[in-house]
């Protein structure tokens, strides 16, 4: 296919994977991360999915004035240095500490045991949500899918953590969520009332456990016995995701009891340019602010919604 011609002067271009088919934004953790950061620092990027990985063969990266970045973490810094932008500003030395190391324990850690749940067990619910078009589309997502599960396996071994068993991996995906809850404890956000780029890396992961593992038990515990981690992901989910409708909104989560047949997904409107002062509704017409009430109208961006008040709407239910 003959590659289009970007112009990166003075935009950033978001190289990044497909949407997958289920209104989620994306399948890979990292890439939900960047553009969740984008639209907290309110940085106007435009979406290109090309599935071309960076020269270092990473996915996501940007272009900006034809200069080419991967690596989310050089990613931010390089925008930081050329736009001024700064999530971490209202953070003092230590909170800057203790941030880098929830982020790397998110990133080189409990990623891996998701990986694991995505592309391993829970491979079948994966392949559904992969989104290819075209003849033999179904065949090309099969063969994709299964490459991508020998190549996790084979990176989680050298890793080290592919080399423990299923229930082992499984108690360290469970240690690390238990870890994020208890730093988040009743908080609007993980470093306090303010967001900064560790949210956008913890949401980017929570959301794959959230949204994109259907039974499985790290969506079983985070709507379950950590719902302050499911409270938080609704939280930016409203705030910085217009667009991302769900099944409920009226809810901080689905309920277990609702039938396979009433989940239905429209598709993430993508847009040429996309700022979060300026988002739109499903007609394309602009729109001044997002749904930021629950059933109780309690603000969902408050650290004090009472979360038995939830439990008690959904047994009515």
């Amino acid at each position: 296919r003959k590659e289009q011609e970007l112009d990166s002067k003075d935009a950033i271009i978001l190289h990044q994977f497909s949407r997958p088919t289920n209104g989620v934004p994306s399948l890979s953790p990292f890439c939900l991360k960047m553009e969740t950061y984008l639209r907290m620092a309110d940085l106007p990027y435009q979406n290109y999915f090309d599935g071309k990985l960076s020269p270092q063969g990473k996915m996501p990266w940007i272009e900006y004035n034809h200069k080419k970045v991967s690596g989310t973490e050089f990613i931010i810094d390089f925008l930081e240095e050329k736009l001024g932008v700064n999530l971490n500003k209202h953070l003092g030395p230590h909170e800057r500490a203790v941030s880098r190391a929830v982020t790397k324990m998110v990133e080189e850690h409990f990623y891996w045991t998701l990986a694991y749940c995505q592309w391993v067990e829970n491979l079948h619910e994966t392949q559904k949500m992969v989104s290819l078009f075209g003849p033999f589309s179904d065949l090309l997502k099969w063969i994709l899918c299964h490459l991508t599960k020998g190549i996790v396996k084979r990176e989680m071994y050298g890793h080290g953590i592919g080399r423990f068993s299923e229930e082992e991996m499984y108690t360290l995906m469970e240690k690390d969520m238990r870890t994020l809850a208890g730093l988040l404890g009743d908080k609007k956000y993980i470093m306090g009332p303010t967001v900064s780029t560790v949210d956008a890396t913890v949401f980017g992961h929570l959301a794959q456990a959230m949204w994109t593992l259907p039974g499985t038990r790290p969506e079983r515990l985070i709507k379950g016995e950590l719902i302050n981690l499911a409270m938080y992901c609704e939280r930016i989910r409203r705030k910085f995701w217009p667009e991302w409708h769900h099944d409920d909104d009226n809810t901080l989560y689905e309920s277990e009891e609702s039938s396979e047949a009433s989940k239905t997904y429209s598709p993430l409107q993508d847009f040429s340019f996309y700022s979060r002062t300026e988002t739109f509704d499903e007609e394309g017409n602009s729109i001044s602010q997002t749904p930021d009430t629950d059933y109780t109208g309690h603000s969902l961006f408050d650290s004090d919604v009472d979360m038995d008040d939830y439990r008690d709407h959904e047994q009515c239910k």
